[in-house]
């Protein structure tokens, strides 16, 4: 392998240290690289001529991506990885040791183990390009920074602000690390290296430099033993609140950056060695790796493909929620000039408004600069009838889930449309060859599957039907991109994957409220096994006449094996205004989008005792999470995707599937499909045929699981 390190002296004493892993797009520590950095270091102490050493980067978009994450997933042993961080604070310790000031020039991303080496060097300064960003992912994969960070970070940017970027994972831009005194100094991007060498050369001979002097208030807390305590004790709260203790990483990075900052470094450094060991080779990290590493191989997979056409100019019909929305993600995230489309003058003025004011926050948190939302605004373009459609690359069609209204609208979108504009459905229930079946050059259709809310949901569903062409798919594919979403190429079926697979959970807690099982109870379960919502909370966010409408299309296309309850929702719901949160009650009571508790009513106008049966929680989620995993088998006997990754990876990012249990199917390898077998026998022989093992299920069992 060539060399990853390249070093370069001058008269003046200025040096640079230029990292550039070959045949690699990003900058990471392979074992090769780390090697060949300790060879690097070993050398330098003895130079005479070196007076300051910058560290630059090689690569245009990555300063370094920290550790090649293959030498945590390969981790035999907790000892091994106790070692291995070892070996990295011995590596970034003889860096802190050099005998001359060092400057980590930052001018692209630069994560875990990057920043840490970045934290050892003497300064740091960072370019002002908007999309840097810094910081220290770790406890996002289970694991805490064990290069030196939960030791060092404390001590240049003071306590609160250390606990902020290790507990939470967030990369930050470079304006908030100079305020955190993660920076040394912001230099403009364009003319850089001119202004690094200029900062370098004034660090010529110098020492190192302690940090400057901390905020009073702040040195009040750090060093006063109470003032100490309180901080962590806060940090504790505040995990425990959010992640229920399912997350070991961040309250043990508490454990460690207490330890390190009231026992010493040396105590510290022996601390992060051992909690890496053993969170990294731990189920919760080895999960939360196996994500990773499937967003990766995505990212892999899937790569933009420049020799198709790109993306221009969108279009997207109906101002809803979702509509809405779509419009918006498209005039902020991928830049593109877009004619919104709806009859309805309200709702396209409700859509601009609503645009608006997340422009605004975005501004006021700095986000967005002003002068970009204006440009963001500007992209967007209302427009009342389909006459006015400008001539656009690709339109989103985002209205009500009927077949004979989508196949009217696009008829006559395809006759004022150029013949290769791409039409887009965000259907969710029905298929993409019958929304297609009459539209002149079907091969032009596709399925977007966008999922909401739609700024937070980073998952994309690209859905070919039958005579959709492959070019089609990969424009697509490049354009959901471009909003900084994960395309995910599935085949057509109603439903797709995320919501063929979610429909059965939701159905069987209609079930579970059909057996009298308290609605609170049946949420609680699923929550507090991992998945971020109930249910029942969830039909009400997505609104009950969409969903029992979904569900009902579902039903009619899987027959049996998901059999609704014999209710009529128009009976019991419409008829009471019972929308779910967008109207104020269903399932719960809501006061704006906050629910205030079950409507209790619900029990009584749906013809049931009083829903106070709390039944065994595991065989309430045995009830709502195997029949996923029995459908899931059959997606993959039917070809809908074409290996367990994608399933997984579907189902963390489109319905919220707990990281820490890895995916669907990985979860379901975990538990044993020879149980989960058994589970649904005995299910089956209860409750009836809707459990009854599918044949593909067995089949996979008999290869050995999912991952077999």
């Amino acid at each position: 392998m060539a060399d990853a390190f390249h070093l370069e002296t001058s008269a003046s004493g200025l040096a640079a240290l230029t990292f550039d892993l070959p045949d690699s797009r990003v900058n990471l520590f392979t074992r090769e690289a780390l090697e060949e950095l300790r060879d690097v270091l070993a050398d330098l102490p003895a130079r005479q001529d070196i007076g300051c050493l910058v560290l630059l980067s090689g690569k245009d978009s990555s300063f370094c991506h920290g550790v090649q994450v293959d030498l945590l997933t390969h981790l035999e042993s907790a000892s091994q990885g106790t070692a291995g961080s070892q070996a990295g604070q011995a590596l970034f310790s003889s860096w802190a040791r050099l005998p001359f000031p060092t400057v980590a020039a930052i001018r692209s991303t630069c994560v875990g183990g990057g920043t840490e080496l970045a934290v050892a060097s003497t300064f740091r300064v960072l370019s002002d390009r908007k999309d840097l960003r810094i910081g220290l992912p770790e406890v996002r994969l289970g694991i805490l920074p064990a290069w030196g960070g939960c030791v060092r970070l404390p001590r240049l940017i003071g306590l609160p602000n250390a606990l902020e970027l290790i507990l939470s994972g967030k990369s930050i831009p470079s304006y908030k690390a100079l305020k955190m005194g993660l920076a040394d100094a912001l230099v403009p991007d364009s003319g850089f290296l001119h202004h690094v060498r200029d900062f370098a050369l004034d660090k010529v001979q110098q020492r190192s430099e302690l940090p400057g002097d901390q905020d009073p208030r702040e040195s009040l807390l750090t060093r006063n033993p109470l003032g100490r305590r309180l901080i962590f004790d806060q940090a504790r709260r505040r995990i425990l609140d959010k992640s229920r203790d399912t997350y070991p990483a961040p309250l043990r990075a508490v454990e460690v950056i207490r330890m390190g900052i009231e026992d010493g470094p040396e105590v510290g450094f022996a601390a992060e060695a051992r909690a890496l060991g053993e969170l990294a080779t731990g189920k919760v990290s080895q999960n939360l790796l196996h994500v990773f590493q499937l967003h990766q191989g995505a990212k892999k997979s899937n790569p933009t493909t420049p020799e198709v056409a790109q993306i221009q100019r969108t279009a997207v019909v109906g101002a809803g929620l979702m509509g809405s929305a779509i419009a918006h993600s498209i005039a902020t995230k991928a830049q593109l000039p877009v004619d919104l489309l709806d009859r309805n003058q309200d709702a396209l003025e409700a859509a601009l408004e609503s645009s608006a004011t997340l422009i605004y926050n975005r501004t006021k948190r700095r986000r967005m600069t002003p002068p970009q939302g204006r440009q963001a605004m500007a992209m967007l373009r209302p427009v009342l009838e389909l006459e006015q459609l400008s001539q656009v690359d690709l339109l989103v069609e985002a209205v009500s889930e009927d077949l004979a209204v989508k196949e009217q609208l696009l008829v006559g979108a395809a006759q004022q449309l150029a013949a290769d504009s791409i039409l887009a459905t965000n259907t969710s229930s029905l298929t993409v060859s019958s929304v297609a079946e009459n539209i002149p050059h079907p091969d032009r259709v596709v399925g977007l599957h966008f999922f909401n809310p739609v700024n937070r949901v980073p998952l994309v569903e690209v859905v070919a039907g039958k005579e959709t062409s492959e070019r089609t798919v990969l424009r697509a594919a490049n354009f959901v991109r471009s909003l900084g979403k994960t395309p995910m190429k599935v085949g057509d079926c109603p439903g797709f994957i995320v919501n063929r697979l979610l429909i059965f959970t939701m159905v069987e807690a209609l079930w579970l409220l059909a057996d009298d099982f308290a609605i609170e109870a049946v949420d609680e379960a699923i929550t507090k096994w991992g998945l971020p919502i109930g249910p029942f909370a969830l039909i009400d966010r997505v609104g009950i006449d969409i969903a029992f409408a979904v569900a009902q299309r579902l039903s009619e296309a899987y027959g049996d094996r998901l059999k609704l309850p014999p209710w009529n929702p128009e009976e019991i719901f419409f008829a009471r205004d019972l929308l779910g949160a967008k109207q104020g009650g269903g399932f719960y009571r809501y006061q704006g989008q906050r629910p205030k508790g079950v409507e209790t009513n619900i029990y009584s106008w749906l013809g049931l005792p009083s829903g106070k049966r709390l039944a065994d929680p595991v065989v309430t989620l045995d009830r709502l999470l195997l029949p996923m995993v029995n459908e899931a088998a059959r997606c993959l006997q039917e070809g809908i995707v074409e290996t367990p990754h994608q399933i997984d990876l579907a189902m963390v990012l489109g319905a919220g599937f707990p990281p820490f249990r890895g995916g669907l199917c990985r979860w379901a390898d975990a538990q044993g499909l020879a149980t989960i077998l058994r589970q649904l026998e005995r299910l089956s022989d209860s409750l009836g045929e809707r459990f009854a093992p599918s044949e593909a299920l067995r089949e996979i069992d008999q290869r050995g699981g999912f991952y077999g």
